[in-house]
């Protein structure tokens, strides 16, 4: 089974500095039981998140995942990993460019790449090609996992779901 990462900018409208989470627009209650239950979801996964009282603006962050994807997997995946605990459990700004310098320095990327990421069209135009892909098929929120191009399971969802979707396309069952 193959794996591919592809990036979403959910709210490009979202200024450098960031902004609160109430400015987004969600009702009051619809936020609540997001954070509800990534909360307890990260429970499960042994995750702890922040309370997320801003929002930032994430494109600078995912064109250095775009282009760390060719410094390999492993350090694509530690980028990933200091990515997500620097915004989700330290409450920190992933749109300020020192904040990403910080964590490409600590994943291992390689200097410079930093700032190719941010000049290079080519992961601009990567990541116009996977938000009109996107938008093509529906997908308005993030994470989303698409299975043998069939199972689309959108948002936080727990890790037995995964298997169970990953189980049916192996076994050829719909």
């Amino acid at each position: 089974m193959r794996v591919e990462r592809r990036f979403l900018e959910i709210h490009p409208e979202t200024p450098a500095k960031g902004m609160p989470v109430s400015d987004l627009g969600y009702p009051p209650g619809q936020w609540s039981r997001m954070m509800e239950n990534l909360e307890r979801m990260g429970k499960a996964e042994e995750i702890v998140f922040s309370e997320r009282t801003f929002t930032t603006n994430s494109h600078k962050a995912l064109l250095l995942a775009e282009a760390a994807k060719e410094e390999g997997s492993a350090v694509f995946e530690a980028l990933n990993e200091g990515l997500f605990r620097a915004y989700f459990t330290e409450g920190r700004n992933i749109g300020d460019p020192q904040v990403l310098r910080d964590v490409a320095q600590a994943a291992g990327v390689t200097a410079g790449l930093l700032d190719q990421a941010w000049s290079d069209a080519a992961y601009e135009e990567r990541l116009d090609r996977d938000r009109e892909a996107a938008a093509r098929i529906g997908i308005t929120g993030i994470p989303v996992f698409i299975v043998d191009d069939r199972w689309i399971l959108e948002g936080a969802v727990p890790v037995e779901l995964l298997r169970e979707a990953a189980k049916k396309v192996s076994t050829g069952k719909s």
